[in-house]
């Protein structure tokens, strides 16, 4: 498929510097192996994400069953919910929708057509977050949840997120360096509280924030970029 021509140096130092952590962490802190799975299977994803290519899904697929498996370990409901009955049958539906909408150049780069949010689908984008955070909140109270008001904004960014990701809308990197922000409290808090020594979540929390941000640089420079070629 070709999905590792073309990339940057920022891309491959960034990737394999979060690969030899995850690395160190399996050995030298008995990291366990699905962990060190979801954490490397979730890193080539989101930064094909930002790539723009539709390769990220396939990985997406291996991260998301696995990541689901882990968070059921530590109590944290909505990240199992998220994972296992959304983000996990969502991965097929983002190749089937990408691959209509790839450019000229995509395919064979893989590259899709981007967009941008306007001023009406922002206010109606972060009103149904906050609408959907308090009431999902309750509900994994009610389950007897860990950490359940983190834990259900994270969930309701990262619907949110994943619905502007698979209509191709740039904003999606704003909402995930905010998910991402708050999906590292909320491992923090459960390791420290739990103990146990999936410190790959962290790190790769913590890489996919690298990640987000450099995702909404690289599609904004796409954004404009196709522009152009349109105009």
């Amino acid at each position: 498929m070709g999905i590792f021509k073309n990339w940057t140096r920022f891309e491959i130092g960034w990737l394999l510097t979060f690969t030899l952590i995850n690395i160190y962490l399996f050995f030298a802190w008995s990291d366990s192996l699905l962990g060190f799975i979801s954490s490397i299977s979730g890193m080539l994803c989101v930064v094909l994400v930002a790539k723009g290519k539709i390769a990220n899904y396939y990985f997406g697929i291996v991260q998301t069953l696995t990541y689901a498996y882990i968070a059921y370990g530590y109590g944290l409901y909505g990240e199992v919910m998220l994972n296992a009955l959304f983000y996990f049958p969502v991965q097929f539906i983002g190749i089937y929708l990408w691959k209509k909408n790839k450019t000229e150049q995509g395919v064979k780069g893989e590259d899709v057509i981007v967009k941008s949010l306007t001023k009406t689908g922002w206010f109606y984008t972060l009103l149904s977050i906050l609408i959907l955070t308090i009431g999902y909140g309750f509900f994994l109270k009610y389950l007897g949840g860990n950490l359940v008001w983190t834990d259900s904004a994270t969930n309701v960014l990262s619907i949110a997120a994943q619905i502007l990701m698979l209509k191709r809308y740039t904003e999606q990197w704003l909402l995930w360096i905010s998910v991402n922000i708050l999906s590292i409290f909320l491992w923090l808090g459960a390791l420290i509280s739990q103990g146990g020594n999936e410190v790959s979540m962290l790190v790769m929390w913590s890489a996919f924030l690298v990640n987000s941000i450099y995702g909404y640089v690289n599609w904004r420079k796409l954004s404009i970029k196709q522009i152009q070629e349109a105009a």
